[in-house]
């Protein structure tokens, strides 16, 4: 079994900065590409950034210059480094994680979100 376990959400006002970690576990023989996706009250869930295996990076266009994703991976582990936060950028933050399992099984998982609110 694969879990994914995100830590670092929280209150911040605008302007401030906040850094969220997202640990994968299990049954894990590598892991492609993780990226970190938000959805705010009221809209679909968006892509916020992604890193692939070979360390390339894409990010949404309104958080570039202020967003940063980077990864562990002998840690199995990604961040999200958000500076100059603006309020449109609360919202419920999950982590993704595209998997190959021990049992060479690929799949798609998911966190359970963490809260980032960002006040004006």
């Amino acid at each position: 079994q694969v879990r994914l376990v995100e830590s670092g959400g929280g209150l911040v006002q605008a302007g401030g900065s906040l850094r969220l970690s997202c640990a994968a576990s299990g049954s894990i023989l590598r892991i492609n590409a993780m990226g970190w996706y938000r959805q705010a009250p009221g809209k679909p869930r968006e892509l916020v950034a992604a890193i692939r295996s070979s360390s390339s990076t894409n990010y949404a266009n309104s958080v570039k210059g202020r967003f940063s994703i980077s990864r562990d991976n002998a840690e199995n582990t990604v961040y999200l480094q958000m500076n100059s936060l603006k309020p449109e950028d609360t919202g419920v933050y999950y982590c993704n994680a595209d998997i190959l399992s021990r049992q060479y099984l690929r799949n798609d998982y998911w966190g359970q979100g963490t809260q980032v609110t960002v006040s004006s």
